[in-house]
C-alpha cells in the first residue's frame, strides 16, 4: 500500500534501475580499444553468420546486440553485408547484394530473449542473436544464435581446475556460459590426457528444462550420455565465467558443488563468485520472499516476455492458480521492469513474473516494494501451510506451469458444496511479522469457486427456493463490481487512493456565454474591428 512507501518513487526510469544483467570487465567498453577486422569476424562469426543466411534464403535480416555490443553495430552490419556479397548467387538471386540488413538498436525486453516484436517492426525473416542468450524457445522467426568468441586463458583454467580436483578419481562436469562453450571439448580432452577418469562435459542444446539447463552430457570423446544413467548430486560442477544468477540457483540443488572459474567477461566481479554458503542463503532470502505471497490478497501477473512460445498458455494457468486459491490477480505488460513502474500499482501485494527462466528472477536487492517471484515460487507459495515443504529445488522460467482449479486446501468442490464457512475457518497469520490477516482471500468473500468455475452471490430465484429464505445476511460492506464480479483493485481505487487519475478533480461549472477572440497572424491580430500590430 501507497502508505508503507519509505519514500515517493521517482516516475521516470532511471538507466541503472533497468533489469538486465550488467557486463563487468575490467575495462569499460567505451574505453576498450576498437577491434580489427580479424577481430571483429571472428568474434561474431561473421562467415558462419553469412553463410547461414544465403542457405536460408533470407532477406530481410535482423541483427539484436545486447547493450555492451552496439557500438560494434555498425562495422558488424558492413562486414556482414560485404560478406553475402563474396558468396556465390544462384540464378534467383541478382543485384549487388539481395539481402537487407536491421540493427536492433534496444530490446523490448531482457537482452537474453530474441526480440522477436522489434524484428517484425522491419518485416524480418531471421534475427541473428549475439551474446548470451537464454535459448527459450521462440514462436515466430527462425534464429540464428552467436555466443560471440572470446579469448580464455587455458592454462590458468586447467591450473584452477586441478586444483579443486587433486583426486583424479574425482566425478565432475566441465561446463561453461555459452560465450565460452567452444572451449570446453579442447579442455576437456587435455584434462583427460592429464588422467582424470571420471570427467564429463556439456554441450549446447535447446532445452531449458533439463537436468543443467540448455546443456547435455557428454564425454570427454562428444559421446552423448542419458541423464538417466547419471546422478548430478554426486558430481561437482567446475564452471568457466560467473553464471546468472538464475542459472546459478538452478544448479545449486541438482549438484553436489559448484566451483566458478572467473574471466575477464563475467557477469561480476572475480572477487564477487558466489560460494555455496552465499548460494543458500539466496535461497533462503528467496524463500522468505514467496512467504509473503502466501498472505497476499492481489497478486500481479507481469508478462515480461511476447516471443517465449507458450507465454499466453502460462498466463492463463497461473491466473487460475490465483483464482483457486481465492485470490484476485491482474495482469500487468510493462516491459523492462524496474521499481518506479510497480510503485504505480499500490493496491497489488505482490508480482509473479512470466519471462524467460533467466529473466523472471528479480533479485532481492532491485530496490522493489513488492516481492516479486517466479512462477514456481508462486506454486511454493500458494501451497496449504501443512503442506508446503521447502526442498531446497529451484526453477526461475515457466516451463512446467499447470492449472490448478482447486479450492481452499487443495481441495476440489464439488457442485452443490458451500465454501463460505468463512467465519468458521482457522485465522491466517503472516509467517514472517505473525500479524493476523483477513484479507489474503478477497474471491472468497464475494465469489465461491464450483467445479475451478467461478460462481457469483447466490441468486434471488435461488433464494426464494430455499426454506429459510425469509431472512437474508447483509454484506458488511458494499465490494467493488466490474461485470458482476468482486475487484478489489476496484474497491483499493475507490476507498484508498488519494489521487484517482486526470480529471478525478473536475467539477462541472456552469456554462458562460461564448466570446469571439483573436484572429490574424502574429504579427498584425484583429480583435473585433480593431486591428492590432506588433
Amino acid at each position: 500500500m501507497a502508505a508503507e512507501l519509505s519514500a515517493a518513487p521517482v516516475l521516470s526510469t532511471p538507466a541503472e534501475h533497468v533489469f538486465e544483467h550488467a557486463v563487468f570487465a575490467s575495462d569499460t567498453e567505451s574505453q576498450a580499444p576498437p577491434r580489427s577486422d580479424d577481430e571483429l569476424r571472428e568474434l561474431y562469426e561473421i562467415a558462419r553468420t553469412a553463410r547461414e543466411v544465403r542457405e536460408g534464403g533470407w532477406r530481410r535480416i535482423a541483427l539484436q546486440f545486447p547493450d555492451s555490443m552496439l557500438r560494434d553495430a555498425p562495422r558488424v552490419s558492413q562486414t556482414l553485408n560485404a560478406e553475402l556479397e563474396s558468396l556465390p548467387k544462384t540464378a534467383e538471386q541478382f543485384g549487388p547484394s539481395p539481402e537487407r540488413i536491421y540493427i536492433l538498436a534496444d530490446t523490448s525486453y531482457s537482452a537474453c530473449c530474441v526480440d522477436e516484436i522489434a524484428a517484425e517492426h522491419v518485416d524480418a525473416d531471421v534475427v541473428v542473436h549475439y551474446g548470451r542468450s537464454c535459448l527459450s524457445p521462440t514462436s515466430r522467426l527462425p534464429i540464428i544464435y552467436v555466443f560471440t568468441h572470446h579469448p580464455l586463458d587455458r592454462e590458468a583454467a586447467l591450473a584452477a581446475f586441478e586444483t579443486q580436483h587433486p583426486d583424479k578419481d574425482a566425478k565432475a562436469v566441465l561446463m561453461a556460459d555459452v560465450t565460452y562453450q567452444d572451449h570446453i571439448p579442447s579442455l576437456a580432452s587435455e584434462l583427460q590426457t592429464r588422467g582424470y577418469t571420471n570427467l564429463l562435459s556439456t554441450s549446447i542444446i535447446h532445452d531449458p528444462t533439463g537436468q543443467i539447463p540448455n546443456r547435455k552430457l557428454v564425454t570427454p570423446q562428444g559421446a552423448d550420455i542419458s541423464p538417466a544413467d547419471i546422478d548430478l548430486k554426486s558430481h561437482a560442477i567446475f564452471h568457466i565465467s560467473t553464471p546468472p544468477t538464475a542459472l546459478l540457483l538452478a544448479l545449486s540443488s541438482r549438484v553436489q558443488s559448484l566451483h566458478i572459474h572467473p574471466t575477464s567477461s563475467s557477469s561480476s566481479p572475480p572477487s564477487s563468485a558466489p560460494s555455496s554458503f552465499s548460494t543458500t542463503r539466496l535461497l533462503g532470502r528467496r524463500y522468505a520472499r514467496l512467504l509473503t505471497l502466501a498472505s497476499a490478497g492481489i497478486i500481479g501477473i507481469l508478462v515480461n516476455t511476447l516471443s517465449v512460445s507458450n507465454y499466453l498458455s502460462s498466463v492463463d494457468a497461473i491466473r487460475k492458480q490465483i483464482a483457486a486459491a481465492g485470490k484476485k490477480s491482474y495482469t500487468v505488460v510493462v516491459g523492462k521492469l524496474n521499481p518506479a513502474k510497480l510503485a504505480n500499482f499500490a493496491e497489488v501485494d505482490g508480482w509473479v513474473v512470466v519471462g524467460c527462466w533467466e529473466s523472471s528472477l528479480v533479485e532481492d536487492d532491485a530496490g522493489f516494494y513488492r516481492p516479486v517471484v517466479t512462477p514456481f515460487e508462486l506454486g511454493v507459495a500458494l501451497m496449504g501451510d501443512e503442506k508446503r515443504v521447502w526442498s531446497g529445488e529451484w526453477w526461475g522460467g515457466i516451463e512446467g506451469v499447470r492449472a490448478v482449479e482447486e479450492g481452499r486446501d487443495g481441495e476440489r468442490l464439488e457442485d452443490g458444496e458451500d465454501d463460505d464457512e468463512d467465519e468458521s475457518a482457522p485465522p491466517e497469520f503472516d509467517l514472517r511479522t505473525g500479524k493476523l490477516i483477513s484479507h489474503s482471500r478477497p474471491m472468497r468473500n464475494g465469489v465461491r469457486m464450483v467445479n475451478g468455475e467461478p460462481k457469483s452471490g447466490v441468486s434471488a430465484v435461488e433464494r426464494e427456493k430455499t426454506p429459510n429464505s425469509a431472512l437474508a445476511l447483509r454484506p458488511k460492506a458494499e465490494l467493488a463490481m466490474v461485470n458482476g464480479v468482486v475487484s478489489p483493485g476496484a474497491e483499493y481505487l475507490r476507498s484508498q487512493r488519494t489521487w484517482q487519475g486526470l480529471g478525478s478533480d473536475y467539477v462541472v461549472e456552469e456554462s458562460t456565454a461564448i466570446e469571439e477572440g483573436r484572429s490574424g497572424i502574429a504579427k498584425g491580430y484583429t480583435v473585433g474591428e480593431v486591428s492590432e500590430r506588433r
